[in-house]
């Protein structure tokens, strides 16, 4: 689907402004034990050559059987992007020189993809929304790893990944910036996670992506492309895709022309360079594998599988939004993982669901970004962020005093009932104490006390004053009553 060009997503050359024209082909590490044709360990990390069976070292007379949890795994993304499910597929090879692949040609699905097309949403900042289209999403096998750096004569192979399937997931070229570029990867990524087919660690390489670049001036029919091939990471899609662009608007703008090719993406200068010149399905000489047949599902099987599909980021966003009254932003942070999103649903269960979100969002998320960890790593769970709310709504502390007691979870863990009572924190309630504190500080500064008089705003000021004389423990709503009561503000 073409999209117009909006003008925030144009970038601006010496003879006018361009558009970027982006797709994507997203290669997903399918999540399952065992390889797509053989039964040898999918594991990461494993010493070299250890997983390997005789028919990913393609052993003469091996034939691959097909692994039916991939099968499954396939079809349940396609459901979750909402894509059509082809009852009936074919496995192909494809011939291309693969050093380390030893069969000499890939298993992949050419014209019969086992899924046919889709759809992404993605909500971008400031309520743009983009739907982007999907072309298939195709089973194949993966590669195996050649190290160059083990010998300075020899290059070595490594063929634990050789034959672990692999979910190729191509868009249409309806990305339009660098920006959605990387919206949609995230998006797509979470889909993945929350339907438990890829577990999308992209530094593990689980998760990669080739990137489709062209630039066209607004309203031209699209432009020559350039693949960038296996960016392994959100932040480098985007370098890549804005590098790219301007790279392919500098030769057009000085007479130049773009040819079709395959390019790499250096991290260390930010830069793409040259690889080689794109192939065309032609070349690959695809034709349907001998050894296997083709795959025939049933409508009933994909409906069970569908039945049994996890409530997915869209449809919890808008319960999220529709059931807890969060806000579009507040939704978007706690879905965006699965494991977020449960925290959150655990912590709100029976509470104040817009505080439990602003505490999750702000203090939790906040203080895991600052360490640098996961929701899963995080040393407060989510039955103890809801005591703290528990003692917040029962007046037993305050909002600083819990940040207090979210400070000492953290570093110590506990019960944060015993914490308060342990240490003496609980909130002052007694309104004698309070009116004390109140008339000390009020004393203390007359000018500013007819000041307040006249300027009500004040106020806050003598709010904080007590509440650091009573060592933040005095009731917030308790103070300004009094306060509001004393130095006669309405």
């Amino acid at each position: 689907m073409d999209q117009k060009a909006e003008k925030s997503n144009l970038i601006e050359g010496e003879t006018g402004p361009f558009e970027v024209v982006i797709g994507m082909e997203v290669h997903a590490q399918v999540t399952s034990n065992a390889k797509l044709f053989s039964g040898a360990s999918t594991e990461f990390g494993g010493e070299p050559n250890s997983h390997v069976s005789l028919v990913d070292a393609a052993m003469p007379g091996m034939l691959p059987v097909i692994n039916e949890g991939c099968v499954a795994q396939a079809i349940r993304t396609g459901l979750g992007l909402k894509a059509k499910i082809n009852l009936n597929s074919v496995f192909d090879r494809k011939n291309y020189f693969y050093p380390d692949l030893p069969q000499g040609y890939q298993i992949s699905q050419y014209k019969n993809p086992i899924v046919g097309e889709g759809e992404v949403i993605v909500d971008l900042p400031g309520g743009e929304r983009v739907v982007v289209g999907i072309e298939r999403l195709h089973l194949e096998q993966d590669a195996g790893k050649s190290l160059h750096d083990q010998h300075p004569q020899y290059s070595y192979v490594d063929l634990n990944r050789s034959g672990v399937a692999l979910m190729e997931i191509v868009s249409k070229p309806d990305l339009r910036s660098s920006e959605q570029a990387r919206a949609y990867i995230t998006k797509l990524r979470s889909i993945l996670r929350y339907l438990g087919t890829c577990d999308g660690n992209m530094e593990q390489g689980s998760l990669r992506a080739d990137v489709n670049v062209s630039v066209r001036r607004p309203g031209e029919p699209l432009g020559t492309r350039c693949e960038i091939k296996n960016v392994n990471s959100i932040r480098f899609i985007g370098q890549a895709i804005d590098y790219e662009a301007r790279r392919q608007i500098a030769i057009i703008e000085e007479g130049g022309v773009i040819h079709q090719e395959t390019r790499l993406f250096d991290a260390k200068t930010g830069e793409t360079r040259s690889m080689r010149t794109k192939e065309e399905a032609h070349d690959y000489r695809y034709f349907p594998d001998p050894d296997l047949l083709p795959l025939e599902l049933t409508q009933d099987y994909v409906d069970r599988l569908k039945a049994d599909l996890p409530e997915l980021p869209d449809e919890k966003r808008a319960r999220f939004i529709k059931d807890y009254g969060l806000t579009p932003y507040d939704a978007d942070v706690l879905i965006a993982e699965r494991e977020s999103a449960g925290y959150f649903e655990a912590v709100a269960k029976g509470r104040d669901a817009k505080q439990a979100a602003n505490w999750v969002v702000n203090e939790l998320f906040g203080r895991l970004n600052k360490e640098g960890r996961s929701i899963a790593d995080s040393p407060v769970t989510a039955e103890q962020l809801g005591a703290i709310l528990d003692l917040i709504k029962a007046g037993t502390i305050s909002g600083k005093i819990a940040k207090d007691v979210f400070d000492i979870v953290w570093a110590e863990g506990g019960d944060p009932r015993k914490i308060v009572e342990a240490r003496g924190l609980v909130q002052v309630t007694d309104m004698s104490a309070i009116e004390a504190a109140v008339d000390q500080v009020i004393a203390a500064n007359p000018d500013k006390a007819e000041q307040a008089k006249a300027k009500p705003a004040l106020a806050g000021w003598f709010v904080g004053q007590v509440m650091k004389a009573t060592g933040g423990k005095a009731s917030p709503q308790a103070v300004n009553e009094l306060l509001k009561k004393k130095l006669g503000i309405a």
